[in-house]
């Protein structure tokens, strides 16, 4: 069986596109996604419907997909405090997500278990005991050990950090960071996902893929949307 896993999508409609179209050449028996289809791109509507259009589709929900399903007052002010451009292009996408959206997300499990040809797996955003918590390249391996220590899964699948990375651990587990569709923090910008391959005997492979595409009309994209440091989000697509 041949899964493509994709996450953080970011409302980031020509990332996902251009991730979409390898996709339907390599043919892709399940979709995974691991959530942040919303916040802080330029078109969470167009975003929201292809995923939710998709077919053979498995999704959880992201902890920028929670902040829109969840809001109140006191979650704007701290992530404008925190990091404020985030928090600036989160109140401008409340005004123009479609409520069917937001209904959406907020009914998203945080976390799924699955089980394929005996192959268990667990799809979480960040870790499998916190949404937010961040795994990255090069990690102790006892550290990621500890985030995962309460998952039963062989292969534990995340994002939530924007950088692609794995882990084999010494308790026989796999980790992997399939990295981000929509805003990709890796040197080239550009879009990340995995292909994950399952044998009837549970044998896995997975591989991290990169796809192309104008990064720079998405930045300007982003910095057209006007809201307060607009500007300062439009520099991470560079």
């Amino acid at each position: 069986m041949k899964i493509a896993i994709i996450s953080d999508i970011h409302a980031n409609t020509l990332a996902l596109d251009a991730v979409l179209k390898q996709i339907k050449t390599l043919s892709i028996d399940k979709i995974f996604c691991l959530g942040d289809i919303l916040m802080a791109g330029y078109d969470p509507n167009g975003t929201a419907k292809i995923i939710t259009e998709l077919k053979n589709l498995e999704i959880i929900q992201g902890n920028t997909d929670k902040m829109i399903a969840c809001f109140n007052q006191e979650l704007l002010e701290k992530a404008k405090n925190k990091f404020p451009c985030m928090g600036f292009a989160l109140e401008d996408d409340l005004k123009i997500v479609d409520e069917k959206y937001k209904v959406f997300v907020k009914n998203l499990p945080e976390n799924k278990y699955l089980q394929i040809n005996g192959l268990k797996i667990q799809l979480v955003h960040g870790s499998p005991r916190q949404q937010d918590e961040n795994i990255y390249p090069n990690m102790p391996l006892d550290e990621v050990e500890k985030m995962v220590e309460n998952s039963n899964a062989d292969l534990i699948l995340c994002g939530h950090t924007h950088i692609p990375c794995g882990y084999s651990l010494n308790s026989g587990k796999t980790v992997v960071n399939v990295g981000s569709v929509g805003r990709s923090m890796t040197e080239n910008k550009m879009p990340y996902w995995a292909l994950l391959e399952i044998s009837d005997s549970a044998t896995f492979q997975i591989e991290h893929k990169c796809a192309v595409y104008d990064n720079k009309k998405v930045s300007e994209y982003i910095k057209n949307r006007n809201f307060k440091h607009s500007e300062e989000l439009a520099k991470m697509y560079i």
